[in-house]
């Protein structure tokens, strides 16, 4: 079946308004031919127009190349809504509230780690907590975990967890204004209290990574990455807190769209006006579930840091390049046809792409732009990136990783027989790993070509290629 979109230009495809009865705008696809066979045999198409439903959207329901099903908005969708007319949407940020990537680069090469990587992998795997419901070195109690929760990644530092200087280099400086722990639910906490420095399981990961080409090098030297140099990469939420606020206000916009006569044409897509009470104590949680994340990838990263410097020496300089979520429902300012507006920007499974001179961004990065941080899958490529004023399109957004083309039931049954640590062994990448399940989950071949992917975002102006890195250690649940 021929796919419903009109080709705009090479990396541009929109599904024109009318393609189903209701849509208030259209949808914007970014993609090449290899994406879209993967768009035509999963039709998550069909919930970027359902998208296209929701009151106060503004100019296109966006997908990026990395586009899959998700649960209401697609993986790699996203929507920005006027926050007088529009409404917010626990499905347009997803289950992990602030899932994100922090990036660090090392002043060594890949040839001076190498020498230590089984001590340092082993190193690694036993300073960061990792799998399914795992509980962290921090046991917090109900007081502390407030703290978190108003405080960010700012109380991290404020424990000994890092330093000021990493808060420059963090996302919202590391903690997001109008967090409210009493808005987060007494089971969220029970969740979330021991949890804290913790990496979870799925496609959650800590990898080390060599630099293997450099686009821009004098940006690149700037972040203090250069070909051959070595950086490790953090990927993971708000674990079960971040999971239990999203069920919570799930069920309480069920409600909200009878009290305000709202109709969707996916229940998964629930929401209620922005500057409605439940809006406003959603985004309150919301907040709150994003500074815990924050604070973990703050803690997780003192401990990286810690790690390193134990097997490598104290003479290593580590540096935190960029910490930023690619779950989140941002309240930003935007201009449209000219007139500055207020909007709530959702992006599920994407990330912020500020361009240079915002100033969002901190003053060692206003004029080359937000590092943009896209993951690879295990044993595959990642990305760093840069924001370009390009991104304006898209309400200054990218795409987050490559996307996944197979269930992980699929990965599971079509790897079976695999000796997936071995293969990877072979490429040069050593793997530890508490559940050999994960393994199979996460297998390279269940997710897109990333170098077709990010190459799109490329093409389409929407962030710039900076350096590629590839994995020479995996750590994963």
């Amino acid at each position: 079946m021929a796919l419903p979109l009109r080709r705009v230009d090479h990396v541009r495809w929109e599904l024109p308004v009318d393609y189903k009865r209701g849509m208030r705008v259209p949808g914007l696809i970014f993609a090449d031919s290899y994406v879209l066979e993967t768009i035509e045999e999963e039709k998550a198409y069909e919930q970027v127009a359902n998208v296209a439903f929701l009151p106060g959207i503004q100019r296109y329901s966006f997908a990026m190349p990395d586009i899959h099903w998700g649960y209401g908005f697609p993986i790699g969708g996203v929507a920005a809504f006027d926050v007088d007319e529009g409404v917010v949407s626990p499905g347009g940020v997803g289950y992990d509230i602030s899932c994100g990537v922090r990036l660090m680069a090392l002043s060594l090469t890949e040839e001076e780690v190498r020498k230590h990587l089984d001590k340092l992998a082993a190193r690694l795997f036993s300073a960061v907590p990792s799998g399914v419901g795992s509980s962290g070195a921090l046991e917090l109690s109900f007081k502390e975990l407030d703290e978190v929760l108003e405080e960010g990644a700012k109380w991290a530092v404020r424990r000994g967890f890092g330093t000021r200087e990493d808060l420059k280099y963090i996302e919202e400086g590391g903690s997001l204004r109008g967090a409210d722990p009493d808005k987060v639910s007494r089971t969220a906490k029970e969740r979330g209290r021991e949890q804290m420095g913790t990496l979870g399981s799925g496609n959650h990961f800590l990898e080390i990574q060599a630099v293997e080409e450099v686009y821009d090098e004098a940006i690149a030297s700037r972040v203090g990455l250069g070909l051959g140099r070595v950086a490790v990469m953090v990927h993971c939420g708000s674990r079960g807190l971040g999971h239990q606020v999203c069920d919570d206000y799930i069920k309480v916009m069920m409600r909200a769209m009878r009290k305000y006569g709202i109709s969707v044409p996916d229940r998964q897509l629930c929401c209620a006006p922005v500057r409605s009470d439940e809006g406003r104590d959603y985004l309150s949680a919301m907040r709150a579930a994003a500074n815990f994340a924050l604070a973990n990838r703050q803690v997780i990263g003192h401990w990286v840091r810690r790690a390193l410097e134990e097997v490598l020496g104290q003479s290593v300089e580590i540096r935190l390049v960029y910490d930023v979520s690619h779950n989140m429902a941002h309240v930003e300012r935007h201009e449209l046809d000219g007139v500055w507006k207020e909007l709530c920007v959702h992006r599920k499974g994407a990330t912020r792409a500020l361009p240079p001179g915002h100033e969002g961004l901190p003053q060692e990065y206003r004029e080359i732009g937000q590092p943009v941080i896209i993951p690879g899958s295990m044993g595959t490529p990642s990305y760093l990136l840069v924001g370009t004023k390009g991104a304006a399109e898209t309400f200054y957004s990218t795409c987050h990783g490559s996307g996944r083309v197979m269930s992980r039931k699929q990965a599971v049954s079509s790897t079976r027989n695999k000796d997936v640590i071995e293969e990877l062994g072979k490429k040069g990448v050593k793997v530890m790993v508490k559940s050999r399940e994960t393994l199979h989950e996460e297998v390279p071949e269940a997710y897109k070509d990333i170098d077709r992917v990010v190459e799109v975002v490329q093409k389409a102006g929407i962030s710039r290629k900076l350096v590629k890195l590839r994995p020479i250690c995996v750590i994963k649940g």
